[in-house]
């Protein structure tokens, strides 16, 4: 470690009031971001790869394997149409209400801990702030107790002030980045979910216009129990 990087850790240091809670901070914000990231990774391949097989599956009226595809998946959307399959003969319009209710207790989830990131991204350039000026009160304090100015008798105080102020910078844009970041994603899955949501309702106008086709309506599987929305199978 050359001599540039002690000194600044040592100015680091001197700016502990400042720096401290800003580095527990950016811990946490690392592993909220690690977290998010690893909750996300490959959501909306498997939220579509869902939707199409569930949709396949209302088509032929088989409520049974839709319940037990919703059942091996661990997406959002799984529990979206396992919360509708629990309806039984109700209105389509109440329960595209109900699925409406269940993706936004869904998306609500996913959001879980981005508002630590907003709040430092939001927060951390004030806290640098405090630290300069605590490093500027600490150079007069040092000017007053020499009786003396110059240079010299107020580098250390400024250059903790200086510190302060680029650390709290540096975790804000970082913070920020990664909220927005995260919070467009989360957007994403909640757009595709809506349209998961839909294609589901569709499905099931399908195929209750279908049992009341008479002639033209689709067999029904073996396994089909009652629909949702719909009549009894």
């Amino acid at each position: 470690m050359d001599s540039q990087s002690i000194d600044l850790l040592e100015m680091a240091w001197e700016a502990w009031h400042t720096t401290v809670p800003l580095g527990i901070a950016s811990i946490v914000c690392v592993g909220i971001v690690i977290e998010r990231w690893w909750q996300y990774r490959g959501l909306d391949k498997a939220t579509r790869e869902l939707t199409r097989n569930v949709v396949d599956a209302l088509v032929r009226r088989d409520v049974a394997t839709v319940r037990s595809l919703c059942e091996q998946s661990k997406t959002p959307a799984a529990k979206i149409f396992l919360d509708g399959l629990r309806w039984k003969n109700i209105a389509l319009e109440d329960l595209d209400r109900v699925l409406a209710t269940s993706r936004q207790e869904e998306v609500h989830g996913l959001r879980r801990g981005l508002w630590i990131l907003g709040t430092t991204g939001s927060l951390a350039p004030y806290v640098g702030l405090l630290g300069t000026v605590i490093g500027i009160l600490g150079s007069f304090q040092a000017m007053a107790s020499e009786g003396a100015g110059g240079f010299a008798v107020v580098a250390a105080g400024i250059s903790a002030a200086l510190v302060a102020t680029a650390v709290g910078l540096a975790v804000a844009i970082s913070a920020l980045l990664v909220f927005n970041f995260l919070s467009t994603r989360v957007t994403n899955i909640a757009n595709g979910l809506a349209r998961s949501c839909e294609r589901f309702v569709q499905a099931l106008l399908y195929v209750e216009s279908a049992a009341t086709a008479g002639p033209g309506a689709p067999p029904a599987a073996q396994s089909s129990t009652e629909v949702p929305g719909g009549q009894p199978a």
